[in-house]
C-alpha cells in the first residue's frame, strides 16, 4: 500500500506540472493563433468578394496554426486568470519610474513567495518553459498570485536588465527599502548584529547578506547615506537573500552604536591582518573572541575599512591572521570573503563544545 501511494503522488505531481505547462504553452498558442486570424480579417479586399485575394507566400506562411479542440482550449486555459487569456503578447518595457526589474530565477521567486514587495508582471524568455523546473516554478509562484506573465525573446530580457545574466526571468515590481523600525526583539541571550559601514559594491554587498542569512546573523544593519542602496542587483549576488531578510537603514550609524553600548552591548570592530597596534584597543585574532554577551560587529568599506569615528566606539578589534608572509603590495581579503569568515568564527564560538 505505502508503494502504491507513493507512486501515485508522484504521478499525480508529474501531471499538475505537465498540465501547467502545457497550459502556459497552449496560453500563449491561443493569442497567436487570434492574432493571425485577426490579420487575416483585416486584409479582406472589396474587389475579391470579401475572400483573401491569390497571393504567393512562403510555405510557412501558407499553414494553418496549431488548433485545439474546444475541450483542449477550456483545459488549457481553466488555470489562468481572465487578465492573463486577454493579454495582448506584444513586449511592453513600460516606463520603470517607481518600478524595478528584479532578474534571475532565485530572486524572482522568493520576491514571489515572500511578497516584501508588489510583483506587477513576470517576463519569461521565450521557449519551452517545461523543460526547466525552476522556471516552471516561478511561473507556477506567479499565476497562484494572479501576477500577469508575458513572453518576450531574450534581447528584450537583456535589454530590460542591461545585459546581467537573468536566466531567462525577470519581475517587475516595487523596490525594496531599508527598514527602519527599531522595537524587534532578539530570543537570542547573544544577539549579533552585523552593522556595514560604508559597503559600496552591490556584489559585495549581496555576498555579505547571503552568507549573514546563512550563518544565523540575527540583524543586517547598514548606513544609509554612505552605502550601495538594495538594487535588484544586490537581490541577485545575494541569490535573492535580499528578498528574506530585511537591511535596517540608519541615517547616523555612529548615534545607533552609542545607544547600543549604552544597553550594555559589546562594540567589535574589524581590522586588516597588517593593521599596527593600538594601544587603547586590544587587537586579538579572530579565532580567540568569544561571543558571550550582546554583540556588534561593525565591517567597514572597501578600501577605507572602518571611519575614525566607529573605530573610535570600539571596545575590542578582531584580525583575520594570514597563513603565510605577504609580500608587498598584496591586497588583504575581499570584505565579503572576511566578514563571512569573521560571522563563521565568532558564531561558532557560542556553540558547545
Amino acid at each position: 500500500m505505502r508503494l502504491f501511494n507513493y507512486a501515485s503522488k508522484h504521478r499525480l505531481l508529474f501531471f499538475r506540472t505537465w498540465k501547467f505547462s502545457w497550459a502556459l504553452d497552449s496560453h500563449f498558442a491561443y493569442h497567436e493563433d487570434n492574432r493571425v486570424n485577426n490579420t487575416r480579417r483585416s486584409s479582406k479586399s472589396k474587389l475579391s468578394g470579401g475572400r483573401y485575394p491569390d497571393q504567393k507566400a512562403s510555405p510557412n506562411k501558407l499553414q494553418n496554426p496549431r488548433r485545439m479542440s474546444s475541450e483542449l482550449q477550456k483545459l488549457a486555459l481553466e488555470d489562468l486568470s481572465d487578465r492573463e487569456r486577454t493579454t495582448r503578447l506584444k513586449p511592453s518595457l513600460e516606463s520603470l519610474d517607481q518600478h524595478e526589474i528584479v532578474f534571475g530565477v532565485a530572486p524572482c521567486l522568493l520576491a514571489l513567495t515572500q511578497a516584501r514587495r508588489k510583483a506587477l508582471k513576470l517576463f519569461v524568455k521565450d521557449g519551452d518553459i517545461s523543460n526547466r523546473s525552476s522556471l516552471l516554478k516561478v511561473c507556477e509562484e506567479a499565476h497562484q498570485r494572479r501576477v500577469p506573465i508575458q513572453r518576450v525573446n531574450k534581447k528584450d530580457l537583456d535589454r530590460m536588465v542591461l545585459s546581467r545574466v537573468h536566466q531567462g526571468v525577470c519581475l517587475r515590481a516595487t523596490p525594496l527599502s531599508y527598514l527602519t523600525e527599531d522595537s524587534a526583539q532578539s530570543s537570542k541571550s547573544t544577539p549579533l548584529w552585523l552593522v556595514l559601514d560604508g559597503i559600496q559594491d552591490p556584489m559585495n554587498l549581496g555576498a555579505i547578506l547571503r552568507s549573514a542569512y546563512f550563518l544565523g546573523v540575527d540583524r543586517v544593519a547598514s548606513s544609509v547615506r554612505h552605502s550601495c542602496p538594495l538594487t535588484p542587483v544586490v537581490s541577485k549576488a545575494s541569490a535573492g537573500i535580499m528578498e528574506v531578510m530585511g537591511v535596517y537603514g540608519y541615517e547616523d550609524l555612529e548615534d545607533m552604536v552609542k545607544v547600543k553600548a549604552a544597553r550594555g552591548w559589546q562594540v567589535v570592530g574589524t581590522v586588516g591582518a597588517e593593521a599596527p597596534e593600538s594601544e587603547s584597543v586590544p587587537i586579538m585574532p579572530c579565532s580567540d573572541f568569544r561571543l558571550t554577551m550582546p554583540t556588534l560587529l561593525l565591517i567597514g568599506g572597501e578600501g577605507e575599512g572602518l571611519s575614525r569615528k566607529l573605530l573610535a566606539l570600539c571596545q575590542t578589534l578582531v584580525t583575520i591572521p594570514a597563513g603565510r608572509q605577504l609580500l608587498p603590495g598584496v591586497e588583504s581579503l575581499n570584505v565579503s570573503v572576511a566578514t563571512g569568515i569573521l560571522l563563521h568564527t565568532l558564531l561558532a564560538s557560542t556553540r558547545p563544545t
